[in-house]
C-alpha cells in the first residue's frame, strides 16, 4: 500500500512476490530461526483470485470478501477484465460477496461468468446486487434460499468432476447504500475526466467516495462485510457438514440428495479473520 511494504497481488503476481523469499530461503547466511526476516520478504495484498488459489491449496472451500472484480465499464474496448472471473472458472472455491464492485459493468460481468461456466446466484433475491445497493435492475442467474442450497450446488459440481468455483452474492440493505452509489457515479465521471484508468481506478474511487459521503461508504462497507461473513459462515458450515467423513470430490449423488433433505443446524466452530480498509485525511492547522 501507501507505505510500499505490500503490493497488489493477483494470481500472476504470486510467484513474483514469493520469489524473494524463495531466493533468500536458499541462502543460509541470511536465515533466522523462523526461516525469514522482515527485510527478506515481499508482502502482497491478495486479490480475490489469489486468495481463491491460496485457499484451495490448503483445503478451504469457502471464503468471504467485500466485492469481486469483473468487467470494467468500457471493457468491451479496453479488455479490462478482472482475473477474479478467470480464477472462478478454474478453482473450486465458493466466494461470498456483495456482488461485483460498484465501478464495474454488471451485465457484461455476468456474461463473462456465463461464458466461463461459473455458477452464480444471489442470496434470497431474484435481482443481482450492485455492491452498496441491493438493486441493480439486472436479473440474477440463480437464487439461493439458504446455505444448504449453496452447499448442494457446490458439492454436486464437485461430484460431476467440475473444477470451477461459485459466486454467491449477498444484497447489502444498509440505508446509506443508495447515496454511496450516487457518489460512485460522480467519482467515475471525475476519474474519466482525469484520465485515471486500470488498477488506479479503485483506490481513486474509494478515496473520492469516502470524501463525498462523509463516511457513509465506510459504514455501509462495514455493514456489508458483516452480512457477508454471516452468510459465508453458514455456507462453510453446510459444506463441512455434508462433506464430513469423505472428500467432496468423491461425494455421491445419493449422499447429496440425503443431506439436502436434512437441514439440521450443524455444530461447527468457524474461525475467521477480518480486513479493515482505513482512509486517513490530515487537517491543516
Amino acid at each position: 500500500g501507501e507505505e510500499g511494504r505490500a503490493v497488489k497481488c493477483s494470481t500472476r503476481d504470486l510467484p513474483l512476490v514469493a520469489s524473494k523469499y524463495y531466493r533468500n530461503k536458499h541462502n543460509s547466511t541470511i536465515q533466522n530461526r523462523n526461516g525469514f526476516s522482515e527485510e527478506n520478504v515481499q508482502w502482497g495484498a491478495t486479490t480475490v483470485a489469489a486468495t481463491m488459489r491460496l485457499a484451495h491449496s490448503v483445503g478451504i472451500a469457502t471464503f468471504v470478501t467485500g466485492g469481486t472484480g469483473g468487467v470494467h465499464r468500457g471493457g468491451e474496448l479496453s479488455l479490462d477484465i478482472s482475473t477474479d472471473l478467470i480464477e472462478l472458472s478454474r478453482t473450486p472455491v465458493v466466494v461470498v460477496s456483495a456482488g461485483v464492485k460498484s465501478i464495474l459493468d454488471i451485465r457484461r460481468t455476468l456474461e463473462v461468468l456465463e461464458t466461463f461456466g461459473v455458477p452464480t446466484g444471489t442470496w434470497q433475491s431474484d435481482e443481482f446486487p450492485s455492491f452498496f445497493s441491493p438493486t441493480s435492475g439486472v436479473q440474477s442467474p440463480a437464487r439461493f434460499e439458504d446455505a444448504m442450497d449453496v452447499a448442494c450446488a457446490y458439492l454436486a459440481g464437485r461430484d460431476l468432476g467440475m473444477t470451477n468455483g461459485m459466486l454467491v452474492c449477498v444484497p447489502n440493505h444498509d440505508p446509506a447504500g443508495e447515496s454511496v452509489e450516487a457518489a460512485i457515479h460522480e467519482a467515475l465521471l471525475e476519474a474519466e475526466a482525469a484520465g485515471i484508468e486500470g488498477r488506479d481506478i479503485t483506490p481513486f474511487i474509494l478515496r473520492t467516495v469516502a470524501e463525498k459521503t462523509a463516511g457513509d461508504s465506510l459504514r455501509s462497507n462495514i455493514s456489508l462485510v458483516k452480512n457477508n461473513a454471516a452468510v459465508g459462515a453458514e455456507v462453510a458450515s453446510a459444506i463441512s457438514t455434508m462433506s464430513f467423513g469423505g472428500s467432496s470430490n468423491t461425494f455421491q449423488s445419493s449422499q447429496i440428495q440425503s443431506d439436502c433433505l436434512n437441514n439440521d443446524k450443524p455444530r461447527v466452530v468457524c474461525v475467521g479473520g477480518s480486513v479493515i480498509d482505513t482512509v486517513a485525511k490530515a487537517k491543516a492547522g
